[in-house]
């Protein structure tokens, strides 16, 4: 909620229209009503999803693999927050470059609904998505439990990280993930912020030779700065909340038994 504007900046910059005549730097909180309704559910289904897999599945392999555990683990649970971050990432982005004052949030997802249905309108961008996310999980969850392990390992002596360290390799690690994948996020905004007319023919690989084309490696990472701060600086409050709160829960609100066989 509080980097939102970031969002907005890099959204804008992304779009095929422009980013002054997406609306610029004024209004950088339109479309922060979706974002505040569907950020926590997204969320809670992704960590639902990696950290089962997770539990179960680690005890299972080789050390050697975790790796590969850690990033099919975030790939599962990429695809099960989309069900819930596409609508409202749809929604969002249109809200974002929209300069129509009448263009609310509730408008802009009852005119895709009606208009378009729903797996091309709320759902558009679905397939772009999935392939935006799972690189970028490829990326970050094997690097953060890297940073996590070795900085455990050599720096405090096997005991547990702190919160705020945890954040911090999330940080390191969203950064370097974002940084890489911020060609795959241009064509998922563009495709979702298309007429319905052009979205029907968009396909990712079309969308980057397009962008080339037009603005060469340049436009390729567009919002390049934005995006990288953004996941930055939330990637630090995300892993850095979600490690607090699940020490929380596990010291205060599971019972006992649980806590041996964690």
């Amino acid at each position: 909620m509080v980097l939102f504007p970031l969002d907005t900046i890099k959204t804008r910059l992304q779009s095929a229209q422009g980013f002054i005549k997406s609306g610029g730097f004024s209004g950088v909180y339109k479309g922060i009503g979706p974002q505040a309704i569907g950020s926590a559910p997204q969320a809670a289904l992704f960590f639902l999803t990696y950290e089962s897999f997770k539990y179960y599945v680690e005890p299972l392999v080789n050390p050697h693999y975790l790796p590969l555990v850690h990033m099919a683990a975030a790939s599962f649970g990429e695809v099960v927050a989309c069900l819930i971050r596409v609508p409202m990432e749809v929604v969002k982005q249109r809200r974002q470059t929209s300069t129509n004052r009448k263009h609310t949030s509730t408008r802009i997802l009852m005119h895709a609904w009606k208009s378009e249905g729903l797996r091309k309108g709320l759902y558009r961008g679905f397939g772009s998505t999935i392939l935006r996310e799972i690189p970028f999980s490829f990326i970050q969850f094997p690097i953060l439990e890297y940073l996590k392990s070795t900085y455990r390992i050599h720096f405090k002596n096997n005991i547990p990280l702190e919160s705020w360290e945890v954040a911090n390799c999330g940080a390191l690690a969203g950064a370097f993930a974002a940084a890489t994948t911020t060609p795959l996020d241009v064509a998922k905004t563009r495709i979702m912020l298309a007429d319905k007319k052009t979205a029907a023919t968009l396909r990712v690989r079309s969308v980057l030779q397009q962008v080339y084309r037009e603005k060469g490696v340049r436009g390729l990472f567009a919002g390049f700065t934005p995006r990288v701060l953004w996941i930055t600086l939330g990637g630090y409050v995300f892993f850095g909340m979600y490690d607090l709160s699940k020490n929380f829960c596990t010291d205060h609100l599971l019972d006992s038994e649980y806590e041996e066989i964690r």
